[in-house]
């Protein structure tokens, strides 16, 4: 039995973080860093991710980028080719891509909802495929999904993004039974409100912002580092034996009746 903090230790994992140019995606490759790994940082945009790379390594961990796009399966399958040359090994995969598009129901077209199904719940399932055909010959693996809090509970003008927040938790019971006998465990983290840069405009908003804040029980935005210990956690031996788990990280948000 592992012991004391060293069952947290990612040391010798490789380990892919999408959407980890910035915001949770990027506190959560910092920790994995901070915690061993070798972290793969994904996203779209090359520069960001260098930047990203270059304060991981800065603060002492090891990183490397990875530009694809997720909701192409096409550019996934090579990028996991690479990452098999390169690194011989996918240990833990982070699936954090999301996107949003606040409409009512009327606005939303055909083609919205597709995007939306496509980014935030098809290439969970695609980046989960190919990640686990690296990991089931070593009989170790972790598939984290990043949800959200409006996968369980809804508010109007959200359908498409809580339809495919609901979908991934389904999809994350339906994996980790499964892969469990190929001892891969698939989990789910669901943020709650963060204070991260996409969000900038919300906070600061009189309307929003300050409500948001009372929705939680700690009366506070969550902040973008305080998700990465449930990530470390998921990843860790210390999590062994939780599997299609959706863990809530929202200061408390979602227990209340009201604020």
């Amino acid at each position: 039995m592992t012991a004391g903090l060293a069952q947290f230790s990612l040391a010798d994992k490789v380990i892919l973080v999408t959407g980890a140019g910035r915001g949770l995606g990027f506190e959560i490759a910092r920790a994995m860093a901070a915690a061993g790994g070798h972290v793969i940082v994904n996203g779209r945009d090359a520069g960001r991710l260098d930047a990203a790379v270059a304060r991981i390594v800065a603060d002492g961990g090891q990183a490397s980028a990875a530009a694809f796009d997720v909701s192409n399966p096409a550019a996934v399958a090579v990028a996991f080719a690479e990452i098999g040359r390169r690194h011989g090994q996918l240990d833990v995969l982070v699936s954090n891509v999301g996107v949003r598009d606040r409409k009512p129901v009327s606005d939303l077209s055909i083609e919205d909802v597709r995007r939306l199904i496509d980014t935030d719940l098809v290439a969970g399932f695609t980046l989960a495929r190919e990640a686990v055909q690296m990991m089931t010959p070593r009989r170790w693996g972790r598939i984290i999904n990043m949800t959200s809090i409006a996968g369980p509970l809804a508010r109007g003008g959200d359908a498409a993004y809580t339809a495919a927040k609901g979908g991934l938790d389904a999809l994350t019971r339906a994996l980790a039974v499964e892969f469990g006998p190929h001892g891969i465990t698939v989990n789910a983290i669901a943020p709650g409100f963060f204070a991260t840069e996409t969000n900038t405009a919300m906070i600061a908003d009189p309307d929003i912002g300050p409500p948001y804040a009372q929705r939680t029980a700690l009366k506070r935005w969550g902040r973008p580092e305080e998700i990465a210990g449930a990530a470390v956690f998921l990843a860790s031996e210390a999590a062994s034996f939780i599997t299609g788990h959706v863990l809530t990280v929202d200061g408390g948000t979602s227990i209340m009746f009201f604020p």
